[in-house]
């Protein structure tokens, strides 16, 4: 079904499990923004759009949560959270000296501005203090959100819980063909700049090495992981001037940002992705 539209949402704070860090106010409201760009759409068991700052921080959240090995429940609190927090924006400033995804604040030892604003450093500061609270795994979202949170809204996550679980549905392998972005026919990268990004951005956020990617291609294991990897990319495309991403049957291909059916020697296994950026 089709997901209502992300809202201007709670200003919070991001604190310490198990009351570590001090509290602070927020405020929760219903304005509508418009997208800051292409959309991405992400369809599995339900219909998720965002534009594509949106989608590629939460396709790094996720990315970092599996990694970590932290399981599904995790992804869906801290992509709820994060939702909740900032609408899924990397902040350059919140409520008092609070930024990035989750609006953790230097001064409550979240670490510096610099290391707030790397998404990667956040999420798994995030999935740290998660990981702190006792009995997570059986609470709600929205009690398991602010254990680590301590919002003044403490059952405001809830609200993007299905919209959470629609996103990892997809960006964990689960679905196929289930992230598709437009992207402008004006990359902002070509050519080797373009592979050299690609390959960086993939290198944080699996933490492998950056020559994983070698010849624009990446070795899976199986079709989950294909399509985790796959979907990252398409995820990532707008800024890092991915052209298409093809995994066993299936194509994608900006600026149309649909998966398409291929067939005879396109198809290329369920043992490897393969991308192409901009020339």
């Amino acid at each position: 079904m089709k997901r209502k539209p992300l809202a201007v949402v709670a200003v919070v704070v991001l604190l310490g499990a198990l009351g570590v860090f001090a509290v602070t106010s927020s405020f929760d409201g219903g304005l509508k923004l418009p997208s800051l760009g292409p959309e991405c759409t992400v369809r599995a068991d339900g219909e998720v759009t965002l534009d594509a700052v949106q989608m590629a921080n939460a396709a790094t959240i996720s990315a970092v949560g599996m990694r970590r090995e932290m399981s599904e429940r995790a992804i869906v609190v801290a992509l709820a959270t994060a939702f909740q927090e900032s609408k899924l924006e990397n902040l350059d400033d919140g409520d008092r000296d609070s930024v990035g995804l989750f609006q953790q604040r230097p001064s409550k030892g979240w670490g510096t501005v610099e290391q707030i604003k790397d998404p990667r450093y956040a999420a798994n500061r995030f999935y740290s203090a998660l990981k702190r609270v006792k009995g997570w795994k059986k609470m709600r979202v929205t009690d398991a959100a602010q254990k680590v949170q301590r919002s003044a809204y403490p059952n405001a996550y809830e609200k993007w819980a299905d919209e959470a679980e629609v996103l990892v549905r997809a960006l964990t392998g689960q679905a196929t063909g289930a992230v598709e972005c437009s992207v402008d026919d004006d990359p902002a990268l070509r050519g080797p700049a373009a592979a050299q990004a690609l390959a960086k951005a993939f290198a944080l956020d699996w933490d492998v090495e950056a020559d994983r990617l070698a010849d624009l291609t990446v070795s899976v294991k199986d079709v989950n992981s294909g399509w985790r990897y796959a979907h990252w990319l398409v995820a990532h495309a707008e800024s890092t001037g991915l052209e298409r991403v093809r995994f066993a049957d299936r194509e994608w291909s900006a600026p149309d940002g649909k998966w398409q059916p291929v067939t005879g020697d396109r198809r290329i296994g369920n043992h490897e992705v393969a991308v192409e950026v901009f020339r």
